[in-house]
Protein backbone atom coordinates (compact mmCIF):
# COMPACT_ATOMS: atom_id res chain seq x y z
CA UNK A 1 0.00 0.00 0.00
CA UNK A 2 1.27 3.53 -0.70
CA UNK A 3 2.36 5.64 2.23
CA UNK A 4 -0.11 8.30 3.40
CA UNK A 5 0.70 11.96 2.83
CA UNK A 6 0.59 13.12 6.45
CA UNK A 7 1.06 11.67 9.93
CA UNK A 8 0.59 12.45 13.61
CA UNK A 9 3.73 13.59 15.38
CA UNK A 10 5.02 15.53 18.39
CA UNK A 11 7.34 18.47 17.75
CA UNK A 12 9.44 20.84 19.84
CA UNK A 13 7.71 24.23 19.52
CA UNK A 14 10.66 26.09 21.09
CA UNK A 15 13.51 25.23 23.49
CA UNK A 16 12.21 24.71 27.02
CA UNK A 17 10.59 22.34 29.48
CA UNK A 18 8.28 19.41 28.78
CA UNK A 19 5.41 21.78 28.00
CA UNK A 20 7.04 22.82 24.69
CA UNK A 21 6.30 19.37 23.24
CA UNK A 22 3.10 19.66 21.19
CA UNK A 23 1.15 17.36 18.86
CA UNK A 24 1.27 18.28 15.20
CA UNK A 25 0.77 16.95 11.69
CA UNK A 26 3.80 16.38 9.45
CA UNK A 27 4.50 14.96 5.97
CA UNK A 28 5.30 11.26 5.93
CA UNK A 29 9.01 10.72 5.15
CA UNK A 30 10.13 8.84 2.05
CA UNK A 31 13.02 6.35 2.09
CA UNK A 32 16.35 7.55 0.71
CA UNK A 33 18.98 5.18 -0.65
CA UNK A 34 19.74 2.55 1.99
CA UNK A 35 16.79 3.54 4.19
CA UNK A 36 13.51 2.02 5.27
CA UNK A 37 10.34 3.75 6.43
CA UNK A 38 8.74 2.26 9.53
CA UNK A 39 5.20 2.57 10.81
CA UNK A 40 5.96 2.80 14.51
CA UNK A 41 3.91 1.06 17.17
CA UNK A 42 6.00 2.38 20.07
CA UNK A 43 8.82 4.89 20.53
CA UNK A 44 11.28 4.99 23.42
CA UNK A 45 11.78 8.09 25.57
CA UNK A 46 15.40 8.89 26.43
CA UNK A 47 17.50 11.58 28.10
CA UNK A 48 18.87 12.86 24.78
CA UNK A 49 15.26 13.65 23.78
CA UNK A 50 14.99 15.95 26.79
CA UNK A 51 18.33 17.56 25.99
CA UNK A 52 17.17 18.20 22.42
CA UNK A 53 13.90 19.64 23.73
CA UNK A 54 15.85 21.99 26.01
CA UNK A 55 17.95 23.22 23.08
CA UNK A 56 21.26 21.66 24.12
CA UNK A 57 21.46 18.62 21.80
CA UNK A 58 20.82 19.64 18.20
CA UNK A 59 20.02 16.88 15.67
CA UNK A 60 22.42 16.26 12.79
CA UNK A 61 21.81 18.46 9.75
CA UNK A 62 20.25 15.68 7.68
CA UNK A 63 18.07 14.28 10.50
CA UNK A 64 14.45 15.03 11.38
CA UNK A 65 13.95 17.85 13.86
CA UNK A 66 11.39 15.68 15.69
CA UNK A 67 12.69 14.01 18.87
CA UNK A 68 12.87 10.25 19.23
CA UNK A 69 15.93 8.02 18.82
CA UNK A 70 14.43 4.52 18.94
CA UNK A 71 11.25 2.67 18.12
CA UNK A 72 9.67 -0.54 16.90
CA UNK A 73 7.15 -1.24 14.20
CA UNK A 74 6.59 -2.52 10.67
CA UNK A 75 8.60 -1.84 7.52
CA UNK A 76 6.30 0.04 5.13
CA UNK A 77 8.74 1.08 2.37
CA UNK A 78 12.31 0.30 1.38
CA UNK A 79 14.75 2.53 -0.48
CA UNK A 80 17.14 1.65 -3.25
CA UNK A 81 19.96 -0.62 -2.17
CA UNK A 82 18.09 -2.24 0.73
CA UNK A 83 18.26 -6.04 0.62
CA UNK A 84 18.02 -7.12 4.27
CA UNK A 85 14.44 -5.99 4.91
CA UNK A 86 11.11 -6.26 3.12
CA UNK A 87 7.75 -4.55 3.49
CA UNK A 88 5.89 -6.22 6.36
CA UNK A 89 8.96 -7.10 8.46
CA UNK A 90 8.72 -6.22 12.14
CA UNK A 91 11.86 -4.51 13.43
CA UNK A 92 13.23 -2.28 16.14
CA UNK A 93 15.59 0.46 15.11
CA UNK A 94 18.05 3.08 16.22
CA UNK A 95 16.78 6.33 14.70
CA UNK A 96 18.62 9.50 13.68
CA UNK A 97 15.58 11.39 15.01
CA UNK A 98 11.90 11.53 14.21
CA UNK A 99 10.68 8.78 16.51
CA UNK A 100 7.85 10.80 18.05
CA UNK A 101 5.71 10.16 14.98
CA UNK A 102 3.62 7.53 13.20
CA UNK A 103 6.22 7.04 10.46
CA UNK A 104 9.99 7.43 10.47
CA UNK A 105 12.86 6.92 8.01
CA UNK A 106 16.08 5.30 9.21
CA UNK A 107 19.09 3.50 7.73
CA UNK A 108 18.21 -0.13 7.10
CA UNK A 109 21.52 -1.19 8.65
CA UNK A 110 20.40 0.29 11.99
CA UNK A 111 17.39 -2.02 12.20
CA UNK A 112 17.31 -5.28 14.10
CA UNK A 113 14.68 -8.02 14.12
CA UNK A 114 12.19 -8.02 16.96
CA UNK A 115 13.59 -10.80 19.19
CA UNK A 116 11.57 -14.00 19.22
CA UNK A 117 8.98 -13.97 21.99
CA UNK A 118 9.15 -10.19 22.48
CA UNK A 119 6.37 -7.73 21.69
CA UNK A 120 6.83 -4.39 19.94
CA UNK A 121 6.49 -2.43 23.18
CA UNK A 122 9.48 -4.19 24.71
CA UNK A 123 11.43 -4.13 21.45
CA UNK A 124 11.07 -0.35 21.20
CA UNK A 125 13.13 -0.09 24.39
CA UNK A 126 16.13 -1.97 23.05
CA UNK A 127 18.01 0.11 20.46
CA UNK A 128 19.14 3.32 22.18
CA UNK A 129 20.22 1.69 25.42
CA UNK A 130 21.64 -1.52 23.96
CA UNK A 131 23.59 0.31 21.23
CA UNK A 132 24.94 2.72 23.87
CA UNK A 133 25.88 0.08 26.42
CA UNK A 134 27.43 -2.33 23.93
CA UNK A 135 29.45 0.41 22.26
CA UNK A 136 30.74 1.98 25.48
CA UNK A 137 31.05 -0.92 27.92
CA UNK A 138 32.27 -3.65 25.58
CA UNK A 139 33.63 -2.07 22.39
CA UNK A 140 35.14 1.08 23.92
CA UNK A 141 35.52 0.02 27.56
CA UNK A 142 36.71 -3.51 26.83
CA UNK A 143 34.93 -5.16 29.76
CA UNK A 144 36.05 -8.73 30.36
CA UNK A 145 34.77 -11.62 32.42
CA UNK A 146 35.89 -11.43 36.04
CA UNK A 147 36.48 -7.67 36.01
CA UNK A 148 34.87 -5.32 38.52
CA UNK A 149 32.42 -3.03 36.73
CA UNK A 150 30.71 0.00 38.28
CA UNK A 151 27.78 1.66 36.52
CA UNK A 152 26.14 4.75 37.96
CA UNK A 153 22.37 5.23 37.72
CA UNK A 154 21.71 1.52 37.89
CA UNK A 155 17.91 1.85 37.77
CA UNK A 156 17.89 3.91 34.56
CA UNK A 157 17.37 2.40 31.12
CA UNK A 158 21.12 2.47 30.53
CA UNK A 159 21.84 1.17 34.01
CA UNK A 160 19.44 -1.77 33.92
CA UNK A 161 20.82 -2.76 30.52
CA UNK A 162 24.46 -2.42 31.58
CA UNK A 163 23.91 -4.49 34.73
CA UNK A 164 22.32 -7.35 32.80
CA UNK A 165 24.82 -7.42 29.95
CA UNK A 166 27.88 -7.13 32.19
CA UNK A 167 26.53 -9.91 34.39
CA UNK A 168 25.72 -12.08 31.38
CA UNK A 169 29.30 -11.77 30.14
CA UNK A 170 30.80 -12.70 33.50
CA UNK A 171 31.79 -9.40 35.09
CA UNK A 172 31.33 -8.55 38.76
CA UNK A 173 28.77 -5.75 38.73
CA UNK A 174 28.47 -2.84 41.15
CA UNK A 175 26.06 0.06 40.79
CA UNK A 176 24.70 3.18 42.46
CA UNK A 177 21.05 4.12 42.90
CA UNK A 178 19.02 6.54 44.99
CA UNK A 179 16.58 4.39 46.99
CA UNK A 180 16.22 1.00 48.60
CA UNK A 181 13.61 0.06 45.98
CA UNK A 182 15.96 0.93 43.12
CA UNK A 183 18.84 -0.91 44.76
CA UNK A 184 16.66 -4.01 45.12
CA UNK A 185 15.84 -3.94 41.41
CA UNK A 186 19.53 -3.63 40.56
CA UNK A 187 20.53 -6.66 42.62
CA UNK A 188 17.67 -8.68 41.14
CA UNK A 189 19.04 -7.86 37.69
CA UNK A 190 22.48 -9.19 38.57
CA UNK A 191 24.39 -6.50 40.46
CA UNK A 192 26.59 -8.00 43.16
CA UNK A 193 26.29 -4.80 45.17
CA UNK A 194 23.88 -1.87 44.78
CA UNK A 195 25.08 1.22 46.63
CA UNK A 196 22.45 3.67 47.87
CA UNK A 197 24.31 6.93 47.34
CA UNK A 198 22.31 8.61 50.10
CA UNK A 199 23.75 6.19 52.66
CA UNK A 200 27.16 5.07 51.35
CA UNK A 201 30.11 6.43 49.40
CA UNK A 202 30.77 4.35 46.29
CA UNK A 203 34.46 5.34 46.51
CA UNK A 204 34.81 3.57 49.85
CA UNK A 205 32.92 0.51 48.60
CA UNK A 206 35.05 0.16 45.47
CA UNK A 207 38.33 0.77 47.33
CA UNK A 208 37.41 -2.09 49.65
CA UNK A 209 37.10 -4.24 46.50
CA UNK A 210 40.53 -3.05 45.24
CA UNK A 211 38.93 -0.64 42.79
CA UNK A 212 36.84 -0.86 39.66
CA UNK A 213 38.41 -2.02 36.41
CA UNK A 214 35.76 -0.11 34.44
CA UNK A 215 33.30 2.66 35.34
CA UNK A 216 30.42 3.76 33.11
CA UNK A 217 29.41 7.26 34.16
CA UNK A 218 26.45 9.37 33.10
CA UNK A 219 26.48 11.70 36.13
CA UNK A 220 29.61 13.80 35.70
CA UNK A 221 30.13 16.75 38.04
CA UNK A 222 31.82 15.81 41.29
CA UNK A 223 31.48 12.12 40.39
CA UNK A 224 34.41 12.51 37.98
CA UNK A 225 37.19 12.98 40.57
CA UNK A 226 35.48 10.43 42.82
CA UNK A 227 35.45 7.93 39.95
CA UNK A 228 39.18 8.44 39.54
CA UNK A 229 39.70 7.56 43.20
CA UNK A 230 37.40 4.53 42.85
CA UNK A 231 39.24 3.05 39.87
CA UNK A 232 41.82 0.32 40.17
CA UNK A 233 45.30 0.75 38.76
CA UNK A 234 45.09 0.55 34.95
CA UNK A 235 41.35 1.19 35.25
CA UNK A 236 39.14 2.69 32.54
CA UNK A 237 36.39 5.30 32.78
CA UNK A 238 33.83 5.87 30.03
CA UNK A 239 31.55 8.92 30.02
CA UNK A 240 28.24 8.97 28.16
CA UNK A 241 26.44 11.93 29.81
CA UNK A 242 26.90 14.70 32.36
CA UNK A 243 23.70 15.11 34.36
CA UNK A 244 25.63 17.17 36.92
CA UNK A 245 27.72 19.02 34.35
CA UNK A 246 30.88 18.35 32.30
CA UNK A 247 33.29 20.78 33.96
CA UNK A 248 35.19 19.86 37.09
CA UNK A 249 38.66 20.13 38.59
CA UNK A 250 40.71 16.95 38.25
CA UNK A 251 44.02 15.94 39.80
CA UNK A 252 45.72 14.39 36.79
CA UNK A 253 48.67 13.31 38.91
CA UNK A 254 46.42 10.53 40.22
CA UNK A 255 45.44 9.62 36.64
CA UNK A 256 49.14 9.28 35.79
CA UNK A 257 50.06 7.39 38.95
CA UNK A 258 47.24 4.88 38.45
CA UNK A 259 47.78 4.75 34.66
CA UNK A 260 44.10 5.33 33.97
CA UNK A 261 42.29 5.57 30.66
CA UNK A 262 39.51 8.16 30.43
CA UNK A 263 37.28 8.22 27.37
CA UNK A 264 33.67 8.77 26.34
CA UNK A 265 31.31 9.04 23.42
CA UNK A 266 27.94 10.13 22.14
CA UNK A 267 25.99 7.76 19.93
CA UNK A 268 24.05 10.12 17.68
CA UNK A 269 27.13 11.83 16.22
CA UNK A 270 28.76 8.57 15.11
CA UNK A 271 28.79 7.61 11.44
CA UNK A 272 26.15 5.37 9.91
CA UNK A 273 28.88 2.77 9.34
CA UNK A 274 29.85 2.80 13.05
CA UNK A 275 26.23 2.33 14.11
CA UNK A 276 25.83 -0.48 11.58
CA UNK A 277 28.85 -2.24 13.13
CA UNK A 278 27.28 -1.95 16.59
CA UNK A 279 24.01 -3.37 15.22
CA UNK A 280 25.86 -6.30 13.68
CA UNK A 281 27.61 -7.13 16.94
CA UNK A 282 24.37 -6.85 18.89
CA UNK A 283 22.62 -9.22 16.52
CA UNK A 284 25.44 -11.76 16.83
CA UNK A 285 26.29 -11.53 20.53
CA UNK A 286 23.33 -10.03 22.41
CA UNK A 287 20.15 -10.95 20.55
CA UNK A 288 20.62 -14.67 21.41
CA UNK A 289 20.77 -13.69 25.11
CA UNK A 290 17.52 -11.73 24.76
CA UNK A 291 15.79 -14.58 22.96
CA UNK A 292 16.99 -16.99 25.67
CA UNK A 293 15.42 -14.76 28.33
CA UNK A 294 18.76 -13.94 29.96
CA UNK A 295 18.53 -10.21 29.22
CA UNK A 296 15.41 -8.05 28.87
CA UNK A 297 14.39 -4.42 28.98
CA UNK A 298 13.02 -3.19 32.29
CA UNK A 299 9.75 -1.36 31.68
CA UNK A 300 8.58 1.62 33.73
CA UNK A 301 5.57 3.25 32.06
CA UNK A 302 3.67 3.92 28.84
CA UNK A 303 2.07 7.13 27.57
CA UNK A 304 0.13 7.96 24.40
CA UNK A 305 2.20 9.77 21.77
CA UNK A 306 0.24 12.98 22.33
CA UNK A 307 1.19 12.87 26.05
CA UNK A 308 4.93 13.04 25.35
CA UNK A 309 5.16 16.13 27.59
CA UNK A 310 3.84 14.11 30.54
CA UNK A 311 6.33 11.34 29.78
CA UNK A 312 9.19 13.85 29.79
CA UNK A 313 8.02 15.38 33.06
CA UNK A 314 7.93 11.91 34.61
CA UNK A 315 11.43 11.08 33.34
CA UNK A 316 12.81 14.28 34.82
CA UNK A 317 11.51 13.42 38.30
CA UNK A 318 14.13 10.60 38.28
CA UNK A 319 11.58 8.35 39.96
CA UNK A 320 11.27 5.93 37.07
CA UNK A 321 12.89 2.50 37.00
CA UNK A 322 13.77 1.35 33.50
CA UNK A 323 12.29 2.50 30.24
CA UNK A 324 9.46 4.88 29.35
CA UNK A 325 7.65 4.42 26.03
CA UNK A 326 5.17 6.28 23.87
CA UNK A 327 2.36 4.30 22.25
CA UNK A 328 2.00 5.59 18.72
Amino acid sequence: MPLPQTMRAVEISEPGGPEVLRPCERPVPQPAHGEVVLKLAYAGVNRPDALQRAGSYAPPKDASDLPGLEGAGEVMAVGDGVTDWSVGDQVCALLPGGGYAEYVATPAAHCLPVPAGMDLKQAACLPETFFTVWNNVFMRGGLKAGERFLVHGGSSGIGTTAIQLANAFGARVFTTAGSAEKCKVCTELGAERAINYHDEDFVDVMKAERGAHLILDMVGGDYIPRNIRALATEGRMVHIAFLQGPKVEINFALVMMKRLTITGSTLRAQSDASKAEIAEQLREKVWPLIEAGKVKPVMDSEYPLEDAATAHAHMETNKHIGKIVLKV
